[in-house]
C-alpha cells in the first residue's frame, strides 16, 4: 500500500473529479493522502476533505508564494491545528524563484510556522526553492529539529538533503524523478537512506511519466515509487512498505484517525 504524502485535492481541477480520483487511488493501491493547505482561506475546504474521507489527512499553513495576505500568527495556527485530522503544519518555507526583492516577510512567516509546529508537536511540511541556505539556517535557528518534518518535492542536491536529515527531516520525492533530465533528483532518490524516504504527487502539478503534462492525482504516486524502485534496484513493494511506514512514523497523529 502506498501513501501520497503531499497533494492539493481541494484545487478545482481535482475536487470536481474526486470520485474518479478515489477510484484511481484504489486501482493503484494508494491507501492514504495528505491534503495540503496553502492559505488560511482555503483551509476549511482542505479540512472538510479530511473530515469526510477516512483515508485523507490535512495540514494547516500558508505557502511562501502568497503575498499581500493576512499573516498567520502562532496562536492562529495552533488553534486551527487542534484537530485530530490535522497532522502537519505547512506548507511553509522559502521560495526565491517565483518572488524577488525584500523577502523578509517570507522568512518571518516561515519562523511563525516552525514555532507553531514546535508547540503543537505536529511536523512541518517544508517547501524550498532557490533558498536552501536560508531555509536550513532558519530551521536551525528556530529549532525545527525538535519536531521534524518533510522537505517536500525535493529538488536540491544530496548535500542539502543530508543537512535536512541531520535535523530529523524526511525527503519526499515527486514525479520529477521520472523526468529524463532530473539527474540531481534521481541521484538523491538513489542515495538517501530508505528510512528517510517519502513519496508524493504534489498534484495537480508535476504528473510523472507517462502522464507528464496532464493533471496529476494521488493515484499516480505509484509511478514515483516504481521509478525509485528501478533506480535503487529493489521491488515496488519495498519502496511502498518503506515510504508508508515512514509516513506514519513521521506523522504520528495520523495513527489515531487511520
Amino acid at each position: 500500500m502506498l501513501v501520497d504524502s503531499h497533494c492539493h485535492l481541494n484545487f478545482p481541477e481535482l475536487l470536481k473529479e474526486l470520485p474518479a480520483i478515489k477510484q484511481t487511488m484504489r486501482d493503484n493501491q494508494v491507501g492514504h493522502a495528505l491534503c495540503i493547505s496553502v492559505t488560511l482561506d482555503d483551509f476549511p475546504q482542505v479540512l472538510a476533505l479530511a473530515e469526510s474521507n477516512d483515508n485523507f489527512f490535512a495540514s494547516v499553513g500558508v505557502h511562501p508564494d502568497y503575498e499581500n495576505i493576512s499573516e498567520p500568527t502562532v496562536d492562529e495556527l495552533l488553534r486551527l491545528a487542534d484537530h485530530s485530522k490535522i497532522i502537519a503544519i505547512g506548507e511553509t518555507g522559502l521560495d526565491y524563484f517565483r518572488l524577488t526583492g525584500d523577502l523578509e516577510w517570507q522568512r518571518n512567516r516561515f519562523r511563525t510556522h516552525i514555532q507553531a509546529a514546535v508547540v503543537s508537536g505536529k511536523p512541518l511540511v517544508i517547501h524550498t526553492r532557490n533558498a536552501a541556505e536560508d531555509t536550513l539556517r532558519i530551521m536551525r535557528e528556530e529549532g525545527a529539529d525538535k519536531v521534524g518534518g518533510v522537505m517536500h518535492c525535493f529538488t536540491e542536491n544530496l548535500a542539502v538533503a543530508e543537512q535536512a536529515m541531520e535535523l530529523g527531516f524526511y525527503i519526499s520525492i515527486s514525479g520529477i524523478v521520472t523526468f529524463k533530465n532530473a539527474a540531481t533528483v534521481k541521484d538523491v532518490a538513489k542515495a538517501i537512506p530508505l528510512d528517510r524516504l517519502l513519496i508524493e504527487t504534489d498534484s495537480p502539478y508535476l504528473a510523472p511519466m507517462p502522464h507528464r503534462g496532464k493533471t496529476n492525482q494521488p493515484g499516480f504516486v505509484r509511478y514515483v515509487a516504481q521509478e525509485i524502485a528501478d533506480l535503487r534496484k529493489v521491488s515496488l513493494e519495498c519502496i511502498g512498505q518503506a515510504s508508508t511506514a515512514n509516513f506514519f512514523r513521521l506523522f504520528k497523529h495520523a495513527h489515531a484517525c487511520s
